[in-house]
């Protein structure tokens, strides 16, 4: 899935948007729309540890990909796993289209759906341990436990 790239630890930001600027430039798309998320210094935090579940995150972005189809544009997504200090990124996001709106449209839809529905641990490391970030956290839904 070349559209999603997984990382350990910090995202090299200028290589990855670099590379999506040079692949999709020449491709007639009007806007090309990136948003990097940057671990910030807070809550006395060190940085931020993922765990990802492979699986639903690629059927979750998959169902990204066919949405983005139907618009004529294209999401791109890079993600960390592991560790990543303060000020270092962990997630990248971006949409090609050949209209501008569409892209600013669709970069905020899927950068907060990302938020709420893949499947992507967050862990405080505070002095040295990775701490679940149960506060900063969302349920996924469907996931838990069975009655």
């Amino acid at each position: 899935m070349e559209n999603l790239e997984l990382f350990e630890g910090k995202l090299p930001v200028e290589k990855i948007t670099n590379a999506w600027y040079d692949k999709y430039r020449n491709s007639n798309y009007g806007a090309i729309i990136t948003f990097v998320g940057v671990v910030r210094d807070e809550n006395k935090i060190d940085g931020l540890s993922f765990d990802i579940y492979e699986p639903i995150l690629n059927s979750w972005f998959n169902s990204w990909e066919e949405k983005a189809k139907e618009l004529n544009a294209i999401v791109l997504m890079a993600h960390s796993r592991g560790d990543v200090l303060n000020h270092e990124s962990s997630y990248i996001a971006a949409v090609c289209s050949p209209k501008r709106r569409v892209a600013l449209e669709l970069i905020d839809e899927f950068v907060e759906d990302f938020k709420a529905q893949a499947p992507i641990w967050k862990y405080d490391i505070i002095k040295g341990d990775r701490v679940y970030a149960e506060d900063r956290s969302t349920s996924i839904k469907g996931s838990g436990l069975l009655a």
